[in-house]
């Protein structure tokens, strides 16, 4: 499926190849650029000026604001405890959950195959390392890595260390 007509898209927004794409329900600031083969689910908003690499999952419940990077293959959830039926063995339903947000603040980064939990933000500024799985919010300016992510640095212009 490709771009649906219930997607509202800003000024400038390149979805590089959007029949190879999967949005949704969705809105997309100005001047973001949408990779191939990512999904964005209903009731997500991007900002502007962001970048969405190819293989990425952006789950209902996520809110991206301006001038994020999201790296290849990075994987957002919204249900700490996803089943796929009921104690009784019926299908779940959407009433059968509770979608839990996630917030990616200004200028935060996210690198390739990273994991991020629901129910949480990611500071301004914020580094996610390639393949960390993030299981708390993330300060301001502080890059984490790992599994589960721990802060290993910062990226604050007067305290910047490598990650």
């Amino acid at each position: 499926m490709p771009v649906a007509d219930t997607v509202v898209l800003g000024e400038n927004v390149v979805i590089y190849h959007p029949d190879l794409a999967n949005l949704y329900g969705c809105k997309i600031g100005d001047g973001t650029r949408v990779g191939t083969f990512v999904e964005i689910q209903s009731d997500v908003e991007i900002g502007a000026n962001c970048k969405i690499q190819s293989h990425c999952f952006i789950c209902s419940g996520v809110t991206i604001e301006d001038g994020v990077f999201v790296g290849h293959g990075v994987m957002f959830t919204n249900d700490r405890y996803p089943r796929a039926i009921n104690d009784d063995g019926s299908l779940q339903s959407a009433a059968d959950w509770t979608c839990l947000p996630t917030r990616v603040s200004k200028g935060a980064s996210i690198g390739s195959n990273a994991t991020i939990l629901p129910d949480l933000v990611i500071g301004q500024y914020a580094l996610v390392a390639a393949g960390a799985v993030v299981t708390r919010s993330v300060p301001d300016h502080a890059i984490v890595a790992g599994n589960p992510a721990r802060i290993v640095g910062s990226t604050s212009p007067s305290q910047r260390t490598p990650a």
